[in-house]
């Protein structure tokens, strides 16, 4: 045997040699002992707290974890009513528990959001040639000028208006009226303005110089005449938009916008005008959000006196909203999963239930309940996660989102009880319970075991003794499974 040959057998020796020790410890290693059941107490069953919603009929190792399988007693609630998980005074005082009501209060009303003033597109005049001319003078008009109603823009010669003028002073001179209705209307189908006819009229002379003005005031925003320029009828010479009353245009994120109304009162605060209020109402919701930001814009129309708004001005818009009552609870008292929202309810005998709730609006530390609790019940606001910890690893089902209600008359036990069936073997029976090895229950749900079931009378038990099978319907209770209903089952 060569050396490299000696050196791997002693290798491979005292690998093996570790591989058994190893392997021979962990299998001589004891396993935890099993949680002992407490002396005077019944067992319904054991369940591994990592996964309570699977039963066992016998103490042992769990399953799915390398720990022993725990007790549940009976007159331990795990769901219905009454349930919740018990935690020891001590334990509550050292965890920080503090509690809040469920009180009916108001939240603020309305929406705050951001906007910019413009122009008021419904209030806009076009400045237009009646006929084709040349410009003979222009009034130094600038676009951005503030000019009023009447404001005159250009002195246009409109060499037709000559010979139509003559023709109209010759027919004057007739005495013919309906020669001179008829010459009248020419001149105004020509495009003259009533008030230069009149002239023609007093004076007895052409005048085929018309000065253009603008039929409202406000500001220019186009203005496309100049001196000495051709004109052509229809060309639009300028724009003029008022300014009695603004746009604010207001960027609203879409989450909100089921909030506003059409018609509804908004105010605005400006940064150019500090502690002032201005007052306007919502007059659009324009159909199309923004892409980029998710909002929409909402349109309110805002007096202008003395033109003090200026388009282009920032504002905070705060759109208005009457307060109702709703119910309100702490915002730090509710546990977001994501796919639910909870509170932690305090019930009587040191017990808290988890409640699924709905919310809405949310305000400063304060939150909207819209269903899943009651005026006066009593949440956890801290401490609450530890707790609903607890509530998970003992199994306890929350309760569903209900709309708040007050006090209402308990329901008959019977009728409220949700009865569970299936399918077994008696294997015991006396006066206050029956023990049964039964299929799986897939409503619990619970695997194939044998347990224990407390009976409410002895009735529903007559006619049945050990070694029958039979069909059984039960109900849970705060103080275990109580069967309602056995019978013999057909012979197969």
């Amino acid at each position: 045997m060569t050396r490299a040959q000696t050196v791997a057998l002693v290798l491979a020796g005292v690998v093996a040699i570790g591989a058994a020790g190893f392997f021979g410890g962990r299998m001589s290693r004891p396993a935890p002992p099993a949680a002992p059941a407490e002396a005077g107490r019944k067992v319904l069953y054991w369940y591994d707290p990592m996964v309570p919603a699977q039963h066992f009929d016998k103490p042992g190792k769990s399953p799915f974890m390398d720990m022993q399988l725990q007790p549940r007693y009976a007159g331990e609630t795990v769901g219905g009513a009454g349930a919740g998980v018990q935690i020891d005074p001590a334990r509550t005082q050292n965890l920080g528990v503090r509690l809040a009501a469920v009180e009916r209060g108001t939240l603020a009303a309305g929406v705050t959001a951001t906007g910019v003033i413009d122009f008021n597109e419904r209030d806009v005049a076009i400045v237009q040639a009646k006929a084709a001319g040349f410009v003979q003078r222009v009034y130094g008009r600038a676009p951005g000028d503030v000019i009023g109603a009447g404001a005159p823009l250009a002195d246009v010669l409109v060499p037709e208006w000559a010979g139509a003028q003559g023709e109209y002073l010759a027919v004057r001179r007739t005495g013919d009226p309906a020669l001179i209705d008829a010459a009248r209307q020419r001149l105004q189908l020509l495009g003259m303005p009533p008030s230069l006819v009149s002239a023609v009229e007093r004076s007895g002379a052409v005048r085929n110089v018309a000065t253009v003005t603008t039929p409202s005031g406000g500001v220019i925003k186009t203005l496309a005449v100049r001196n000495g320029m051709t004109v052509s009828a229809g060309q639009t010479l300028a724009e003029v938009n008022g300014l009695a009353r603004v746009w604010l245009n207001a960027a609203l994120p879409e989450a909100q916008a089921g909030q506003v109304r059409l018609g509804e009162a908004a105010t605005a605060v400006l940064a150019a005008y500090p502690g002032e209020t201005f007052t306007g109402r919502v007059t659009a919701v324009l159909p199309q959000a923004e892409a980029a930001t998710r909002t929409l814009t909402v349109r309110i129309e805002l007096p202008n006196p003395g033109s003090r708004l200026k388009p282009g001005m920032f504002a905070t818009v705060r759109f208005g909203g009457q307060s109702t009552p709703v119910l309100l609870v702490p915002s730090e008292a509710l546990i977001r999963t994501g796919k639910r929202t909870l509170v932690m309810v305090a019930q009587a005998g040191g017990r808290y239930l988890p409640a699924e709730v709905t919310t809405g609006r949310e305000a400063g530390d304060r939150t909207e309940v819209l269903a899943g609790l009651s005026e006066g019940e009593k949440v956890v606001a801290s401490g609450q996660f530890l707790i609903d910890s607890e509530a998970s690893l003992s199994g306890v089902q929350a309760r569903p989102a209900r709309a708040p209600a007050g006090p209402t008359k308990p329901a008959p036990v019977a009728a409220a009880a949700t009865l569970h069936r299936g399918l077994g073997r008696v294997e015991a029976i006396s006066s206050k319970s029956v023990t049964l090895s039964h299929g799986p229950i897939p409503t619990v749900p619970w695997p194939a075991m044998t347990m224990t079931f407390g009976l409410g009378s002895p009735a529903p038990a007559q006619g049945v003794k050990a070694g029958d099978r039979v069909t059984f319907a039960f109900a849970q209770t705060p103080g275990g499974p109580v069967v309602r209903k056995i019978t013999k089952a057909a012979a197969q």
